[in-house]
């Protein structure tokens, strides 16, 4: 199939699958006319990135995953590496889900104490 037929079969762009091609992630052949041809394995594929890419995992760490990759859903045979990607993907997500918490709090605690100045010069203002 075409380029415009797997997107059409797939709801991904054109420009993301070229993009996908030059990270190593799809292989299409190429036609005597030079177009690019895919499989009907490539819609399978295209899947699989879409949901690891949606996990928050960079297109090297897929790369590394794909050919781990058995079928539509997170189902991954457990290859050499992959628990350690996986592993090392979830460590970083937690530490940066830690730091936007602590930056929340922070930012509560300055609202906070900016909103009670604001009642304290609020009745200061008022006053005649």
């Amino acid at each position: 199939m075409l380029i415009g037929e797997l997107s059409r079969r797939t709801g991904v762009g054109t420009h993301l699958l070229r993009y996908y091609e030059s990270q190593g992630l799809l292989e299409p052949d190429r036609g005597a006319n030079g177009y690019r041809e895919y499989a009907e394995e490539a819609i399978l594929t295209v899947t699989q990135i879409r949901g690891l890419l949606e996990a928050g995992l960079s297109t090297e760490d897929i790369g590394l995953l794909l050919p781990c990759a058995t079928g539509t859903g997170p189902d991954i045979a457990p290859c050499t590496e992959l628990l350690d990607v996986l592993r090392a993907r979830l460590r970083g997500l937690d530490e940066r889900i830690d730091a936007l918490t602590r930056s929340r709090q922070a930012l509560r605690s300055y609202l906070s104490a900016t909103e009670r100045a604001s009642a304290t010069y609020a009745v200061c203002d008022s006053a005649p």
